[in-house]
């Protein structure tokens, strides 16, 4: 087993990405526009107000296909919704050089398609789920 660390932040965002058929550039650059300005970090008060860019965090970016599982229909999971890796890949890409544009740093990236060991340390019980159809109002 390759114990090898490729990626690694202190304070920050772990973000698993998920791209599907209907991702595009445009799509995963104001994605990247939203991950940053998202008010998710505490201030003086306990609040939620500040974003990555307020506490000059880092981004793990780590790709993950498998955020597309659909089970509705019997004991194994389809990922026919998720990009092919020749879509997905450089897309993941993007997003991760996107945050580096909007001024976060580090931007770290996980292997594309790699079965990694992902550890991460949560900062409260934070988890939160950004759909681009939501967020974009497409559907």
């Amino acid at each position: 087993m390759n114990s090898q660390i490729v990626g690694q932040i202190d304070q920050g965002l772990v973000i698993l990405v998920g791209v599907g058929h209907d991702d595009a550039p445009d799509i995963i650059d104001k994605m990247a526009v939203k991950v940053v300005n998202l008010r998710i970090f505490n201030d003086e008060q306990g609040k939620f107000n500040r974003s990555l860019l307020d506490v000059a965090g880092g981004a793990l970016v780590v790709s993950q296909f498998t955020l597309y599982a659909d089970s509705r229909k019997g004991r194994r999971p389809s990922y026919t919704q998720a990009a092919n890796p020749e879509i997905a890949s450089p897309l993941c890409d993007r997003f991760a050089q996107q945050l580096t544009e909007l001024g976060i740093s580090p931007v770290k990236s996980g292997v594309f398609g790699a079965c990694m060991q992902v550890q991460l340390t949560n900062d409260g019980p934070v988890t939160i789920w950004l759909d681009s159809d939501d967020v974009l109002n497409r559907q």
